[in-house]
Parts: C-alpha cells; sequence; structure tokens
C-alpha cells in the first residue's frame, strides 16, 4: 500500500478532466465508496501539481484528452515526481491503441470512461495497492508498435511491456535517468497516440 493508505486506511484520490459533470460524477462516486475519499478534482493540466503538493494523493486519475496536453504527457510529468503517486488514465479513448503509450507512459492503468463505475473504483484500489490494471498486450499491438520505432528503443518496449523497473532498464542498457526518459518521450512521438 501507499503512504497514506497505510496511515489511514483511506485511498486518497485526486482527478484532472476538463468537463465539469464527469468532475462531478467521479467525486460523487468516489466519495460514497467506503475507504476512498477525493482529495481535489481540477479542471487542466495547470492546477494538477498544486494539488498534488497539497494533497498528496495516492492515485491520480487523468483524463487523456485536456487543454493544451493529454493525460500521456501530464502522466509523465507525474511519475518524474518523487514519492509520485499512482496513475490512472480515464477516457472515452481507452481502446487497445492507447496501451502501448499509456505503458510507455508509466500509466498504473487504463480505464473506459464508458464502462461501468464499479471498473474505476476497482482500479483504484489495485493501483494503490501497487498493482496493475492495463488491459492485455496483445502480441499484434507490440509488434505494430515495434514497426514505428527506432531499432535501439526495441529492448526499452520490451522491457516495460515485461513490468521491468524503469531504472533497471537504465542500469541494463547503460543509460542515465535523463537519456531513458529522452528515449521514452520520443517512443511516444514515434506512436502518435492522437485522438
Amino acid at each position: 500500500m501507499t503512504r497514506s493508505t497505510i496511515q489511514n486506511d483511506l485511498i486518497r484520490v485526486a482527478m484532472v478532466d476538463d468537463h465539469a459533470a464527469v468532475r462531478l460524477g467521479l467525486e460523487a462516486a468516489i466519495s460514497s465508496r467506503p475507504g476512498l475519499v477525493s482529495v481535489g478534482v481540477v479542471d487542466g493540466p495547470e492546477a494538477l501539481a498544486p494539488l498534488l503538493y497539497r494533497a498528496r494523493p495516492d492515485v491520480v486519475i487523468l483524463d487523456y484528452r485536456l487543454p493544451r496536453t493529454n493525460g500521456l504527457v501530464l502522466c509523465r510529468r507525474v511519475k518524474a515526481q518523487p514519492l509520485h503517486p499512482a496513475v490512472l488514465l480515464y477516457s472515452a479513448y481507452a481502446d487497445q491503441a492507447l496501451v502501448v503509450p499509456a505503458l510507455l507512459a508509466g500509466a498504473d492503468g487504463l480505464v473506459h470512461k464508458g464502462g461501468p463505475a464499479r471498473e474505476l473504483l476497482d482500479a483504484i484500489r489495485v493501483v494503490a495497492g501497487g498493482g496493475r490494471w492495463l488491459p492485455p498486450l496483445r502480441p499484434d499491438l507490440l509488434r505494430d508498435a515495434g514497426t514505428a520505432l527506432d531499432p535501439e528503443d526495441l529492448p526499452v518496449l520490451g522491457m516495460l511491456s515485461e513490468g521491468t523497473p524503469r531504472p533497471e532498464i537504465a542500469a541494463t542498457l547503460r543509460l542515465d535517468a535523463a537519456e531513458l526518459d529522452r528515449r521514452i518521450g520520443r517512443m511516444l512521438a514515434s506512436l502518435r497516440p492522437e485522438r
């Protein structure tokens, strides 16, 4: 479990979505469940950093389509922070085409907005406990991603798909953390998960 769930048995959840109705619905669904507490809801990426600093959530739910950025870019920013929370991408575009980019961005989970609320709530609990909630990575998706990438990046993709921690990937490939981050950014740009 993460730092605050150990302390008080509550999973602290923050949310970023640019639609007011979605924010209200998420906050109501989370607040109504035992063991979950909403610690803040914001409408855009600029407001997330102060929320993370102030509320110290265990899980952040990110919409994929956001003004001036997307959930993958924001996920990478969140995951670059020390003591970062788990990140769930919550999107109407959460289909197979987003699985590899979500994995590259460091997302702990990917949930479709059209799915039942129970799925989101279960995903929150799983990622807060250190697990992953990603659809299975089909071999054809991995193959298609591999053809779009530079051959030197294929080992990174392979290790990430196996769940290898980033520091271990960097050590294995003899890269510093900044170079690995640059390569992952280049990989995401090559896959172009535009919606």
